[in-house]
């Protein structure tokens, strides 16, 4: 068990003893209810079927609660979950190009894709050695993904959607999803050269996509607008107060900023540049409320991560509207945001990774140049997953 182990046997006790009313405000825990509304109720329907393994765990004030069928039912979860990963995985198989013959099944990409999803190495360790579910939420994604591979637009945008409202951190990808199904979907029609014809936009298209994404927005926060709760919701989605890196840092731009200003701080202390005195002893990283001002270098706020990682994906997102290149460059377009808003991102947890691997799986089993990217990317992205191991009792 780890850290989130209890963030989410907290949230299974909060969402089955309060009412929907106090499920963003419940702080007994200093691991609050962060996640939206449709993971709140996922808690909520798993609290119904724990409690026939430990009714004890679903006591708000039993903090670090870790009896053998606590751990039993939560490592349950995760691998019943799992059955939505593993689906999707089978249905992105079904999009790869299998034009390329191949004489043995271990050269055939579709089993190579499946090897590289199901046996991912960074989500055994964030999912079954650490402690989340992201299998099942990145199943999610993936079957939205196979869904706009195989034009069925409108059900990938409604499990995006549905995404979004379980897990906000997949914000970072919707550029890509919305500029090609703008591109793909609303406009049905392109010139001879591939430009765009510009009369074949869909009123049709763009008000059903519009209606998905409302309709599952509404079914998600509606109850907390009527209750006038969603300022509460927002700020506890985005908790901009818990500092610009995370507890472990995840190999990113800012980490090297960071490293800079503290080498810059060690080098003025020793030539009496600058007061001790004066400097903070804050520190840089915390998962919980942690700000940090820098010492020599200028401080960065959430506006500027969010201006650095705007115009970081804009060439992505540009490339994707003047040269479509069908699904792949739907996918090229979904990683390059994945890694633009990894690298520049506000408090970025090193899991956040993952949300350019495992797409790029799909890309690197029909090309050998981004079989290339795929293995120096995972190579590192993995190795930047091992400080959960040291979260662990």
């Amino acid at each position: 068990y780890s850290t989130d182990f209890e963030v989410h046997r907290n949230w299974l006790a909060v969402t089955h003893n309060l009412p929907l009313s106090q499920w963003y405000y419940e702080a007994t825990s200093e691991w609050t209810l962060d996640y939206p509304p449709f993971f709140a109720w996922f808690e909520y329907a798993l609290s119904h079927v724990a409690k026939y393994f430990d009714p004890k765990m679903l006591i708000i004030e039993n903090l670090n609660y870790t009896s053998p069928a606590t751990i039993i039912f939560q490592r349950f979860s995760v691998i019943f979950t799992d059955i939505l990963f593993i689906y999707a995985v089978r249905e992105c198989c079904k999009c790869v190009n299998g034009k390329r013959a191949a004489k043995d099944i271990l050269e055939k990409p579709t089993f190579v894709l499946a090897v590289l999803l199901l046996w991912n190495f960074g989500l055994l360790i964030v999912d079954h050695i650490h402690f989340q579910y992201n299998g099942f939420l990145f199943g999610l994604m993936l079957l939205s993904v196979a869904r706009l591979c195989q034009k069925r637009y409108l059900e990938g945008a409604f499990l995006f959607a549905v995404l979004l409202h379980f897990k906000h951190i997949y914000i970072y990808v919707a550029p890509a999803y919305g500029i090609y199904l703008l591109r793909s979907y609303c406009f049905t029609a392109n010139n001879a050269d591939g430009s765009l014809k510009w009369r074949s936009f869909s009123f049709l298209h763009v008000t059903l996509l519009g209606l998905i994404v409302c309709l599952v927005s509404a079914l998600s926060l509606g109850p907390f607008i009527v209750l006038g709760q969603l300022p509460q919701v927002i700020s506890r989605l985005f908790p901009f107060k818990r500092g610009l890196c995370h507890a472990y840092w995840a190999p990113n731009f800012w980490a090297l900023y960071n490293a800079v200003d503290k080498a810059l701080t060690i080098l003025g202390l020793k030539c009496n540049f600058l007061d001790p005195t004066k400097i903070s002893k804050a520190s840089m990283t915390g998962g919980l409320v942690q700000e940090f001002q820098h010492t020599v270098l200028p401080s960065v706020t959430p506006l500027a991560t969010l201006i650095c990682t705007f115009m970081s994906i804009l060439p992505s997102v540009f490339c994707l509207w003047f040269k479509p290149q069908g699904p792949r460059g739907f996918l090229q377009c979904l990683v390059l945001c994945a890694l633009s808003s990894f690298m520049f991102g506000w408090h970025v947890h090193e899991k956040a990774i993952l949300l350019a691997i495992l797409p790029l799986s799909l890309l690197s089993v029909q090309r050998a140049r981004d079989a290339g990217i795929y293995l120096i990317l995972t190579t590192t992205g993995h190795f930047s997953l091992f400080p959960l191991l040291f979260t662990l009792p």
